[in-house]
Protein backbone atom coordinates (compact mmCIF):
# COMPACT_ATOMS: atom_id res chain seq x y z
CA UNK A 1 0.00 0.00 0.00
CA UNK A 2 1.63 3.23 -0.99
CA UNK A 3 0.21 5.13 1.20
CA UNK A 4 1.85 3.86 4.76
CA UNK A 5 4.12 5.74 6.70
CA UNK A 6 6.66 3.74 8.44
CA UNK A 7 4.73 0.11 7.51
CA UNK A 8 1.35 0.94 10.07
CA UNK A 9 0.19 4.69 9.73
CA UNK A 10 -2.34 5.24 6.98
CA UNK A 11 -2.12 8.52 4.98
CA UNK A 12 -5.82 8.60 4.02
CA UNK A 13 -5.74 12.47 3.90
CA UNK A 14 -9.30 13.64 1.66
CA UNK A 15 -7.51 16.66 1.06
CA UNK A 16 -3.81 18.28 -0.34
CA UNK A 17 -1.53 18.02 2.79
CA UNK A 18 1.29 19.84 1.00
CA UNK A 19 1.44 23.53 -0.24
CA UNK A 20 3.60 25.70 -2.05
CA UNK A 21 2.92 29.58 -0.86
CA UNK A 22 5.48 32.14 -1.91
CA UNK A 23 7.78 29.50 -3.78
CA UNK A 24 7.61 27.51 -0.05
CA UNK A 25 6.49 24.52 0.47
CA UNK A 26 4.49 24.16 3.52
CA UNK A 27 2.92 20.92 5.01
CA UNK A 28 -0.20 20.78 6.66
CA UNK A 29 0.61 20.92 10.92
CA UNK A 30 -1.72 18.37 11.49
CA UNK A 31 -0.29 15.93 9.05
CA UNK A 32 2.84 16.58 10.93
CA UNK A 33 2.04 16.15 14.04
CA UNK A 34 0.50 13.03 12.97
CA UNK A 35 3.39 11.93 11.28
CA UNK A 36 5.98 12.59 13.50
CA UNK A 37 4.16 10.27 15.88
CA UNK A 38 3.99 7.17 13.74
CA UNK A 39 7.87 7.65 13.42
CA UNK A 40 8.37 8.19 17.54
CA UNK A 41 6.56 4.58 17.64
CA UNK A 42 7.35 3.02 14.54
CA UNK A 43 10.84 4.14 12.71
CA UNK A 44 13.61 1.64 13.53
CA UNK A 45 15.85 4.81 12.64
CA UNK A 46 14.35 7.44 15.00
CA UNK A 47 14.98 4.40 17.81
CA UNK A 48 18.57 4.11 17.09
CA UNK A 49 18.79 7.89 18.06
CA UNK A 50 15.70 8.08 20.66
CA UNK A 51 15.71 4.46 22.25
CA UNK A 52 12.94 5.71 25.03
CA UNK A 53 10.61 5.12 22.04
CA UNK A 54 11.37 1.61 21.67
CA UNK A 55 7.87 -0.38 22.43
CA UNK A 56 5.95 2.46 21.96
CA UNK A 57 2.81 2.16 19.77
CA UNK A 58 -0.28 3.94 18.61
CA UNK A 59 -3.54 2.76 19.14
CA UNK A 60 -5.90 1.39 15.91
CA UNK A 61 -7.72 3.94 15.62
CA UNK A 62 -5.06 6.98 15.21
CA UNK A 63 -3.12 4.83 12.52
CA UNK A 64 -5.12 6.58 10.10
CA UNK A 65 -4.50 10.33 9.39
CA UNK A 66 -8.32 11.21 9.29
CA UNK A 67 -9.49 9.35 12.62
CA UNK A 68 -6.19 11.64 13.97
CA UNK A 69 -7.39 14.25 12.37
CA UNK A 70 -10.75 14.59 13.66
CA UNK A 71 -9.94 13.75 17.35
CA UNK A 72 -7.12 16.94 16.76
CA UNK A 73 -9.66 19.27 15.60
CA UNK A 74 -11.91 18.98 18.75
CA UNK A 75 -9.01 20.54 20.92
CA UNK A 76 -7.11 24.00 21.00
CA UNK A 77 -4.05 22.22 19.50
CA UNK A 78 -2.27 24.80 17.72
CA UNK A 79 1.09 25.40 19.06
CA UNK A 80 0.58 22.29 21.76
CA UNK A 81 2.36 19.03 22.07
CA UNK A 82 0.81 15.60 22.25
CA UNK A 83 1.97 13.98 25.20
CA UNK A 84 1.40 10.27 25.79
CA UNK A 85 3.31 10.57 29.37
CA UNK A 86 1.65 13.06 31.79
CA UNK A 87 -1.52 11.06 32.28
CA UNK A 88 -0.34 7.64 32.94
CA UNK A 89 3.00 7.35 34.15
CA UNK A 90 5.36 5.01 31.74
CA UNK A 91 2.51 4.68 29.33
CA UNK A 92 4.00 3.33 25.29
CA UNK A 93 0.75 4.00 23.72
CA UNK A 94 -0.46 7.00 21.84
CA UNK A 95 -4.38 7.05 21.83
CA UNK A 96 -7.40 9.57 22.66
CA UNK A 97 -7.56 8.21 25.86
CA UNK A 98 -4.13 8.57 26.83
CA UNK A 99 -2.88 11.29 25.49
CA UNK A 100 -2.87 14.97 26.63
CA UNK A 101 -2.17 18.12 24.34
CA UNK A 102 0.60 20.33 26.68
CA UNK A 103 2.51 23.42 25.96
CA UNK A 104 5.65 22.53 24.44
CA UNK A 105 7.45 23.77 27.69
CA UNK A 106 5.46 21.68 30.25
CA UNK A 107 6.42 18.60 27.38
CA UNK A 108 9.90 19.50 27.20
CA UNK A 109 10.05 19.58 31.34
CA UNK A 110 8.98 15.95 31.36
CA UNK A 111 11.29 14.79 28.95
CA UNK A 112 14.43 13.04 30.18
CA UNK A 113 16.21 12.57 27.13
CA UNK A 114 18.20 9.18 27.77
CA UNK A 115 19.97 9.09 24.30
CA UNK A 116 21.55 12.82 24.54
CA UNK A 117 22.46 12.73 28.35
CA UNK A 118 25.04 10.68 28.40
CA UNK A 119 26.46 7.89 30.97
CA UNK A 120 24.64 9.49 33.92
CA UNK A 121 21.73 10.49 34.97
CA UNK A 122 19.40 13.35 33.60
CA UNK A 123 21.28 16.61 35.19
CA UNK A 124 24.22 14.88 36.21
CA UNK A 125 27.97 15.43 34.85
CA UNK A 126 31.42 14.63 35.80
CA UNK A 127 33.92 17.29 35.82
CA UNK A 128 37.02 15.15 35.56
CA UNK A 129 39.63 17.66 36.76
CA UNK A 130 37.90 17.36 40.73
CA UNK A 131 36.49 13.89 40.24
CA UNK A 132 32.94 15.56 41.59
CA UNK A 133 29.79 15.35 40.03
CA UNK A 134 27.93 18.74 38.68
CA UNK A 135 24.04 18.62 38.73
CA UNK A 136 22.35 21.35 36.74
CA UNK A 137 19.02 22.09 36.41
CA UNK A 138 18.16 23.76 32.86
CA UNK A 139 21.24 26.31 33.36
CA UNK A 140 21.07 26.59 36.78
CA UNK A 141 24.08 25.19 38.78
CA UNK A 142 22.70 23.07 41.74
CA UNK A 143 25.70 22.08 43.30
CA UNK A 144 28.84 19.69 42.94
CA UNK A 145 29.03 16.25 44.69
CA UNK A 146 30.80 14.02 45.71
CA UNK A 147 29.04 11.06 44.37
CA UNK A 148 26.15 10.98 41.31
CA UNK A 149 23.62 10.04 43.49
CA UNK A 150 24.00 12.90 45.79
CA UNK A 151 24.25 15.11 42.57
CA UNK A 152 20.88 13.27 41.09
CA UNK A 153 18.95 13.20 43.94
CA UNK A 154 19.85 17.80 43.78
CA UNK A 155 18.38 17.52 40.25
CA UNK A 156 14.80 16.00 41.41
CA UNK A 157 14.96 17.87 44.01
CA UNK A 158 14.98 20.89 42.08
CA UNK A 159 12.36 19.57 39.34
CA UNK A 160 9.96 18.11 41.69
CA UNK A 161 9.74 21.85 42.71
CA UNK A 162 9.72 23.09 38.98
CA UNK A 163 7.01 20.41 38.53
CA UNK A 164 4.87 21.74 41.53
CA UNK A 165 5.00 25.26 40.66
CA UNK A 166 4.15 24.78 37.18
CA UNK A 167 1.71 22.42 38.13
CA UNK A 168 -0.20 25.31 40.55
CA UNK A 169 -0.94 27.21 37.09
CA UNK A 170 -2.60 24.49 35.38
CA UNK A 171 -6.33 23.41 35.20
CA UNK A 172 -7.67 21.44 37.85
CA UNK A 173 -7.19 17.95 35.83
CA UNK A 174 -3.15 18.62 34.00
CA UNK A 175 -2.67 20.17 37.96
CA UNK A 176 -3.18 16.18 39.18
CA UNK A 177 -1.16 14.55 36.91
CA UNK A 178 1.70 17.28 37.32
CA UNK A 179 1.33 17.25 41.07
CA UNK A 180 1.71 13.08 41.10
CA UNK A 181 4.64 13.15 38.53
CA UNK A 182 6.07 15.84 41.38
CA UNK A 183 5.25 13.21 43.95
CA UNK A 184 6.88 10.76 41.81
CA UNK A 185 10.02 12.58 41.42
CA UNK A 186 10.38 12.56 44.85
CA UNK A 187 9.86 9.52 45.47
CA UNK A 188 13.03 8.29 43.59
CA UNK A 189 15.05 10.25 45.44
CA UNK A 190 17.43 7.92 47.32
CA UNK A 191 18.55 7.95 51.30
Amino acid sequence: MKNLINGVGIDDADYKKHTVINGKRTVCKIYSKWRSMITRCYSSKYHEKHPTYNGCSVCDEWLSFMSFRSWLLTKNWEGMALDKDIKYSGNKIYSPDTCLLVTTSINSMMTMSDSSRGKYPPGVSLNKPSGKYYAIFGRKFLGSFDNQEDASNAYKEKKSDRIIAVANLQEPKLKGYLLRIAKETQANLKD
